[in-house]
């Protein structure tokens, strides 16, 4: 993993500027975006949603959720939440970098997410309180199901950006992470 490891925080490391500090109505999260290899091809996981939870009910995601208080590390954020959606081990993880911090238009959200390799074959561990199941999917795929679609929430229709893979729609801030993160490794 360390070629690819060290590949990918070269690529990575040209974020650009430091993210605007976040406004008093905003919260910060972190999300982990857990990578593998398999034969020569690079895989991301994700989480799909329980249907019945009352935020995203039933998205795609990647593992993450809100900083637990003002002291925590954001990455420590990210890990510990991919620990309880996922079962992912922290010491598992080999973080390589960071991409573009993501607000989200309704919630309020920040999200600051990060890129870490985990070695494949992993069992993966849904948490049963928030994650219906964990897909990997492999990012050429991902990237060659992009498209500006129209999606309806709450009786709005916009047009996104969106990737699909197979029945997998990806939207929101996820589509967004996942957009940034294939235009730095293309």
């Amino acid at each position: 993993m360390t070629a690819v490891g060290d590949e990918l925080r070269r690529r990575l490391a040209a974020a650009g500027p430091p993210p605007a500090p976040p406004a008093a109505d905003e919260t910060e999260a972190a999300v982990l975006v857990p990578l593998f290899l398999a034969g020569d091809e690079l895989h991301a996981v994700f989480t799909r949603r329980r249907a019945d939870l009352r935020r995203h009910a039933g998205e795609i995601a990647f593992p993450g959720g809100r900083r637990d208080h003002a002291g925590e590390p954001l990455a420590e954020t990210a890990l510990r939440e991919a620990h309880e959606e996922v079962g992912l081990p922290p010491q598992a993880v080999e973080l390589v970098g960071l991409l573009a911090p993501v607000r989200t238009f309704v919630t309020g959200y920040v999200i600051y997410p990060h890129v870490g390799l985990v070695a494949p074959g992993r069992a993966w561990v849904p948490s049963p309180h928030e994650v219906a199941t964990v897909m990997e999917l492999p990012l050429r795929a991902l990237a060659a199901g992009y498209a500006l679609r129209p999606i309806t929430r709450r009786g709005f229709t916009f047009e996104t950006p969106t990737y699909v893979v197979g029945e997998h729609l990806i939207w929101g801030a996820t589509a967004r992470i996942l957009g940034d993160f294939l235009k730095r490794v293309a």
